[in-house]
């Protein structure tokens, strides 16, 4: 399978144009990857428009990718949105990195009452950039069209206003329905995925009131890393998208 590299400014490109890569891409694409002329490779916007080209010129600083076809992705309907808690070491990042290889078109920061990882304004910046960049390299790595967006943080009170357009599923384990015997409908399926000690009472009671939905995935208790790709892994059978 070609390599898929991300250039944001490459949605107006046609067949016989060039498509530009420079810096960490580029370097990327070079050094690390090892791309050489005359190698094909895909190149996207990270907004449905989706590349097949040549490489011409490849140099740590530039390569250069000759468009030899062009398509366009739709978007996914509905859409799959992940609200992960923050959480303690790396735990949260390897949740939204396997959540974007499994699908998700949408990741929202959640700052939950029991979670151990705590965002003030600045921490917050620099965590939404962090994350944007891993669902970056992770959306490359699995070939995906669309990028997800990363939101800023949000609180439960935000949280819990998404049902009014959205279709909330709170992961608990003590939930009475599986994921798996919930009906979807057109509106956007959100997750909510809680820290290492769980969701707070108090939080679910406000999710439940404001109509989200409580389900269980098996019998087990899954971690904070693992809950919300499992749950996609779900959702895309029940979706027809696997």
């Amino acid at each position: 399978m070609a390599l898929h590299f991300v250039v944001t400014d490459a949605g107006a490109s046609q067949p016989g144009d060039t498509v530009v890569l420079s810096g960490q891409e580029a370097h990327h694409a070079a050094s690390v990857r090892r791309v050489r002329p005359g190698e094909e490779v895909t190149v996207g916007d990270g907004r449905g428009v989706w590349l097949t080209g040549t490489v011409e010129a490849a140099a740590p600083r530039e390569v250069v990718v000759r468009v030899d076809s062009r398509r366009e992705v739709p978007a996914s309907t509905p859409r799959l949105v992940l609200v992960q808690a923050l959480a303690k070491g790396d735990r949260d990042e390897l949740a939204i990195q396997a959540a974007t290889e499994l699908g998700v078109d949408e990741i929202v920061p959640w700052q939950a009452a029991r979670s151990v990882s705590r965002w003030d304004a600045q921490k917050a910046a620099k965590g939404v950039a962090r994350w944007a960049t891993i669902v970056r390299e992770a959306a490359k790595q699995a070939h995906r069209a669309w990028l997800p967006d990363v939101t800023d943080p949000v609180t439960t009170r935000v949280l819990a206003e998404r049902t009014a357009t959205s279709q909330v599923l709170v992961l608990e384990p003590a939930a009475s329905t599986a994921l798996s015997e919930v009906d979807t409908d057109e509106r956007d399926i959100v997750l909510v995925v809680g820290p290492e000690g769980g969701i707070a009472p108090e939080e679910l009671e406000s999710l439940a009131a404001a109509g989200a939905q409580p389900v269980r995935l098996g019998e087990t208790v899954l971690r904070t890393s693992t809950a919300g790709p499992a749950a996609l892994a779900v959702l895309n059978a029940r979706l027809g998208r696997w």
